[in-house]
């Protein structure tokens, strides 16, 4: 008997399929699949939420100072002449940040391994270019899920049936978190 479902696909599909589905269902919250697919996208997630759990704590926080570039009331770059020559003008800024331990750190490289790279659009059409950004669900992971599930000992999603879909009648859940 096989250890995991092969879901009619080849393998480099199947892995595709589900990093996406991990992806999503820690993004939004919750998913809508089929059975078979849920049970194997549960799997993953439980066991990311397990490690984000157990290494939370797992960091120091540092303070540095870090030179950054002035910018006027538009966002731009300050510059100024300096030896005939227009040169950005930096001040210096002291920064409190966390830097993870050894075991946190490779924690999240087996989570980045996982998850692939989310971006938040706008949905106005004004400034959609200019207002996107880069979501970052390692530390979603670490700080709003490893916190929520502190005290829980496994058990962090729930497989709702739906019922069966109209096309081909495969069993339809939704896989959430708890």
């Amino acid at each position: 008997m096989a250890g995991y479902r092969k879901l009619g696909r080849t393998s480099s599909q199947r892995k595709a399929l589900l990093r996406s589905q991990v992806t999503s269902l820690i993004y939004k919250g919750k998913i809508v699949t089929t059975q078979a697919r849920a049970k194997e996208v549960q799997k993953i997630v439980e066991g990311l939420i397990a490690l984000a759990v157990k290494e939370k704590d797992n960091y120091e926080t540092v303070k540095i100072s870090a030179k950054v570039p002035v910018k006027d009331k538009d966002g731009k770059r300050v510059k100024e002449v300096v030896d005939g020559k227009k040169v950005t003008k930096f001040e210096t800024v002291e920064k409190e940040i966390k830097k993870d331990l050894p075991s946190r750190l490779h924690a999240r490289h087996q989570m980045v391994k996982v998850l692939y790279p989310v971006t938040e659009v706008p949905a106005t059409k004004a400034g959609r270019k200019k207002g996107t950004k880069e979501v970052d669900l390692v530390a979603k992971l670490f700080d709003e899920y490893g916190a929520k599930y502190a005290s829980r000992n496994g058990g962090y999603t729930r497989i709702i049936k739906i019922g069966q879909r109209k096309g081909d009648g495969a069993m339809e859940v939704v896989l959430e978190f708890v």
